[in-house]
């Protein structure tokens, strides 16, 4: 299907835009989903266990009892995200672009080494001439 002159062209529904940050490891993932929906059921559960408290519940004892459990639950699903990025940027290591500096000072050790590479073979291919003409030929 081509565009005729004057047709605006068609917009797509979808438009893929780069991202600025690289999405996050599967098993980092996995822990922070987790810890996302542990802390969020340990706010219902505190909200739920204020609320039965000023009601005068009966309710409002268990439901503390949960929330000290869950916050103690939540807390380690948070600690376990961190430990999980840790480890992960341990075994995998975290991919960086080196800075400018580095670049140019690896680009500077590059030079000098393939100068220094030229300068022997020249010197060399120089003593070599200089062997093959010093030495008789039959």
């Amino acid at each position: 299907m081509t565009i005729e002159e004057g047709e605006a062209p068609l917009r797509t529904l979808w438009v893929e835009e780069p991202v600025g940050r690289y999405r996050l490891p599967d098993p980092v993932r996995g822990s922070a989903v987790r810890a996302v929906l542990i802390v969020s059921v340990t706010l219902i559960q505190a909200v739920t266990a204020f609320l039965s408290t000023v009601a005068g519940s009966w309710l409002a004892f268990p439901m503390v009892l949960g929330s000290v459990a869950s916050t103690v639950v939540a807390t380690w699903a948070v600690l376990d995200v961190w430990i999980t990025r840790q480890v992960w940027n341990q075994r995998h290591g975290v991919t960086s672009a080196p800075s400018s500096t580095a670049r140019q000072l690896r680009k500077e050790r590059r030079a000098a080494r393939r100068s220094a590479r030229r300068q022997e073979r020249d010197a060399e291919r120089i003593r070599a001439n200089r062997s093959a003409r010093l030495s008789p030929q039959s």
